[in-house]
């Protein structure tokens, strides 16, 4: 992996759905692998996860976290859970059940059926194309401030903290969109206070004992920032229903969304779950991002400069429009790459409602599933070379010859993710403006970038590169 601290897939070996009888059995982990497995999985998640995949195959049962649990790790099985057979498949399961604890029954961690059918038919109106479009503006214009103020705060030999600072940009992006505000001292302790949330849910689903609804310092802790959070999203709720602006933001689509089957619209508590879950999905998952991109292009010189031509070529300096993004293709696959690489929610689970079949492999009722985007999207049969960064895996003829469903960051089926649109604009947009008015490299003698694998995958301690003005 492109000078990447901790892990490597570089010799999994190619490997296809092993052939198996009818209704088999899953392959399992021995009572001594999945020992070790436990105590690897509290010290190095990615590490086992590379190491079982590239030595069992694409399907396995082990003990994940010390429960029960079959992984999976090919496009058809994903395919089968994900899409084909998903009525079967929910989220009532420990990683869910943790994210719960925090994003109650928002549609993120909603466990599935009427309901979370019901909130998806009301907020998908709020994130089709005319309405991610209407909102591109917030983030050139929040972009272009940031750069305003790192021209004021740094110099050409200055390393800049790329995590922190695109968290806050994220964070505000998504205020905006959602309540037309910015609010940078008391959204930067929101972030802070996410942060520890998402390591003490990370920890939880690595080795998911004491109970969370336990007492102890840190399950106290993880109370009390939960009702941190939970006072931030009440204060921009009642701000917002207090303002006479008279704006269109999410907020207002939300507030006033109607259930066409059922005539009815969120509760105050639901409205409350979605927008928490909507701040959280929209910043931390995209400044994540952002800091990738930047972190490769400046390993990858020659791909930097190839976007700088392209942004320079097709904008001529002018701040980009959402009506401009089709004509950055290589810059998109830029954006691709890195999510294939760095898929930010690395990680899902499936709970099997009745007893299945998957690639001939029997799937009894209350079966968890686990899909790790990390190792499916480096599986060499589909990627080779799958630890090298570059971009030219996502030209039109290289995405034709793949599966339709290999690739999936934002995944699939009914519960992909609802601002996917939202996201990939983000992201275009921010990378475009930082490609035209600044050139990164990385400070000499950086030890690679590794990865914190919390409840989504950030990378260890940040990213921190040198700008220098173009």
């Amino acid at each position: 992996m492109d000078n990447l601290a901790q892990v490597t897939t570089e010799h999994l070996p190619s490997h296809r759905p092993a052939a198996a009888p009818a209704a088999g059995r899953v392959p399992r982990l021995s009572l001594r692998e999945n020992l070790a497995g436990v105590a690897a999985m509290r010290r190095d998640q990615l590490g086992f996860l590379i190491r079982t995949v590239r030595d069992k195959g694409d399907i396995f049962h082990m003990r994940l976290g010390g429960l029960p649990t079959v992984m999976v790790n090919h496009p058809d099985y994903l395919q089968h859970v994900l899409v084909d057979h998903h009525q079967n498949y929910n989220k009532d399961n420990f990683l869910y059940r943790a994210t719960r604890t925090v994003l109650r029954e928002g549609l993120v961690a909603n466990k599935g059926g009427a309901e979370w059918r019901r909130h998806r038919r009301l907020m998908q109106p709020s994130f089709q194309h005319a309405s991610v479009a209407s909102f591109s503006a917030n983030i050139s214009d929040l972009t272009g401030e940031m750069l305003n103020r790192w021209e004021t705060r740094f110099g050409d030999d200055t390393v800049v903290d790329v995590s922190t600072e695109t968290a806050d940009l994220a964070l505000q992006i998504v205020l905006r969109s959602l309540f037309g505000i910015v609010s940078p001292d008391r959204g930067r302790r929101f972030a802070e206070d996410f942060v520890e949330v998402n390591s003490i849910a990370g920890d939880f689903f690595r080795f998911p004992f004491p109970p969370l609804s336990w007492y102890s310092p840190k399950r106290n802790r993880l109370r009390a920032l939960i009702r941190s959070l939970d006072a931030f999203i009440a204060d921009l709720i009642e701000a917002r229903l207090n303002s006479e602006t008279g704006q269109t933001d999410l907020f207002t689509l939300l507030l006033n969304a109607m259930d066409e089957e059922t005539g009815t619209g969120l509760t105050h508590d639901q409205l409350a779950s979605e927008i928490l879950s909507m701040i959280i999905a929209g910043y931390e998952t995209s400044s994540n991002s952002i800091a990738w991109i930047f972190y490769q292009l400046a390993a990858h010189q020659d791909v930097q400069r190839r976007v700088q031509e392209e942004v320079d070529g097709v904008l001529a300096g002018r701040v980009p429009a959402f009506e401009d993004l089709p004509k950055l293709a290589y810059t998109r696959m830029v954006i691709d790459e890195t999510l294939r690489m760095f898929t930010p929610a690395w990680q899902t689970m499936r709970h099997a409602i009745d007893d299945d079949v998957i690639g001939g492999y029997h799937i009894p009722r209350g079966t968890d599933i686990y899909l790790n985007m990390f190792t499916f999207h480096r599986h060499p049969e589909f990627w080779p070379e799958p630890d090298r960064f570059d971009p030219e895996r996502f030209t039109p003829e290289e995405v034709a010859k793949r599966p339709r469903n290999v690739y999936q960051p934002f995944g699939s089926g009914p519960r992909h993710c609802l601002g996917k649109h939202f996201a990939l604009t983000e992201l275009h947009i921010i990378t475009v403006m930082l490609a035209q008015r600044l050139h990164a490299t990385r400070p000499a003698g950086q030890p690679p970038a590794g990865f914190a694998p919390l409840i989504t995958l950030h990378p260890k301690g940040g990213i921190h590169l040198r700008f220098k003005r173009r």
